[in-house]
């Protein structure tokens, strides 16, 4: 997809604050410091429009990004840091899962995990509350670059066995550095949008007119 436009929109924390104006919603969860936000910038071709908290696990908000006026990409927070109280991230809870179970926009969750690590209990409580509220789901294994080409498979499947995905869910090898999976994770999302029936016409990927940026100093989450 060819990006012309984007911004953020909103911090929201309740239903009463998401947009209302019917886009469909790719939303973003995973534990702090997996890289959401530099998955965000490099998707949109932005070095800085998502931005890290100063303190991680501090940020308890749904940030909405707009792509083109066609898209938004909702940034969960990162779970799973170790100073949040537990009472933080009770709140946390119930308002991610007050999203996943009555947000009608949510048309694709991607579950972002770091590929040299095995996934947490919170990314397989996360990927529970998916399967359980039947929300389609891609999973994203970021920091590709950081490990050998030859590992990859051996990555994969430790992530998949760790959650109990299906075989047949979506995996998407994702480096924020080298731009690798941009296009292919675009792809999922555009006909995640058409399956939902939500598709206004958006424009398909373009690689030669929207090049990967060279620049890798992506902010790193």
């Amino acid at each position: 997809m060819k990006i012309k436009q984007t911004e953020f929109v909103i911090s929201a924390v309740r239903p009463n604050q998401y947009p209302d104006d019917g886009l469909p919603e790719i939303a973003l969860a995973g534990r702090s410091n997996v890289g959401k936000s530099s998955l965000i910038n490099r998707m949109i071709q932005r070095k800085n429009l998502a931005r890290t908290s100063s303190q991680p696990g501090k940020t308890q908000q749904l940030n909405y990004y707009r792509v083109n006026e066609e898209i938004y990409l909702v940034d969960f927070p990162g779970y799973g840091y170790a100073r949040v109280s537990k009472k933080q991230r009770e709140e946390f809870g119930v308002m991610i899962e007050t999203y996943l179970r009555d947000r009608e926009q949510l048309v694709l969750q991607l579950l972002v995990i770091d590929i040299r690590h095995e996934p947490s209990k919170d990314d397989v409580l996360m990927y529970e509350w998916l399967k359980y509220y039947e929300i389609p789901t891609c999973i994203v294994a970021t920091k590709a670059d950081k490990i050998p080409r030859s590992k990859w498979d051996k990555h994969l499947k430790v992530i998949k066995e760790s959650l109990g995905a299906e075989k047949d869910i979506p995996v998407v090898l994702f480096s924020s550095e080298t731009g690798l999976g941009r296009d292919e994770l675009w792809a999922k999302i555009l006909q995640a949008i058409n399956d939902a029936g939500m598709n206004r016409e958006t424009e398909q990927l373009d690689q030669e007119e929207q090049p990967i940026l060279a620049d890798a100093s992506l902010e790193q989450e």
